[in-house]
């Protein structure tokens, strides 16, 4: 279920920049949540900056722009781990772009597990069938 996505300007990261923000960012989000990194999702999204404002006023091409991640975790996540996802994804970004700090902006999207699906099912009935199958398998 996790996803994380950044939005960043176009020419601000090389390859080499993109997949290091999507491995850590997933690395670091199965470790704060516990979670197998085969089901954490990432994304990069890139604009053009003439089509970013920062400040009041529209980016020149080459200027550093202010990138803006979002994450989704299900609601019931403690808020010491939203607090670690929030700083990580922020210094995440720092390290791999040198962008200042102040510029960069986040957003924790909480979504109720009956809201999420998974292979065409909602989390909260795959919750319940894992559930299930430990109790049948811890009887067995």
């Amino acid at each position: 279920m996790p996803l994380v996505t950044y939005h960043l300007v176009d020419d601000q990261l090389t390859d080499y920049q993109s997949e290091k923000l999507l491995l850590k960012g997933a690395q670091l989000y199965a470790e704060v949540l516990d979670s197998p990194v085969e089901r954490v999702r990432a994304l990069i999204n890139t604009y053009p900056a003439k089509r970013a404002l920062v400040g009041g006023r529209v980016l020149f091409e080459g200027e550093q722009g202010a990138p803006y991640f979002e994450f989704i975790v299900l609601a019931g996540r403690p808020d010491e781990q939203i607090k670690r996802l929030m700083s990580g994804f922020t210094d995440l970004l720092v390290e791999t772009l040198g962008i200042d700090r102040s510029l960069i902006r986040g957003r924790c999207i909480r979504v109720s597990p009956e809201d999420w699906g998974i292979a065409g099912q909602s989390a909260s009935e795959l919750r319940a069938k894992e559930i299930e199958a430990r109790k049948v398998a811890g009887q067995s």
